[in-house]
């Protein structure tokens, strides 16, 4: 099973979909579809699977992107991920879900390019490369 059919799994079962209507949408056997479920803690009847992931993604104690157990530390804010590896697929997915609407164009200082950037900063150059080379390899 490929991490796109295991997070559409995941999504098809929070909708309330049973094993064997999943296993026929992802072309899956429905064994394979059951003991991933399981292994991701979505096992059981749809209603009170959806109902307990729910509950548990409320209280923040399940990786909004994977489904297990996220261990939340004594203070600060409550864990979101289970891990790094999660954090960033789950953001590289959803980019849409972020704080970054302002997107501004300006011309690089260097190479004269187009670039875009996010409102928070104001960059000069489009990357790294015509920042060092503005800088050091002037004529």
């Amino acid at each position: 099973m490929t991490d796109l059919q295991a997070a559409q799994v995941k999504e098809m079962r929070l909708k309330g979909m049973g094993y064997r209507a999943i296993a026929e949408t992802l072309g899956l056997s429905r064994d394979i579809v059951r003991n991933h479920c399981k292994a991701k803690g979505m096992g059981g009847y749809v209603a009170a699977t959806v109902k307990n992931m729910q509950e548990r993604e409320g209280q923040s104690g399940i990786c909004i992107c994977c489904g297990k157990e996220t261990e939340q530390a004594g203070t600060g804010r409550p864990r979101k991920f289970c891990s790094e590896k999660c954090r960033r697929h789950w953001w590289k997915t959803h980019p849409q879900e972020g704080r970054h609407t302002a997107i501004r164009t300006k011309k690089c200082a260097y190479c004269g390019t187009e670039f875009s950037f996010y409102n928070s900063r104001n960059p000069k150059y489009c990357s790294h490369d015509c920042y060092i080379k503005a800088r050091f390899w002037r004529d």
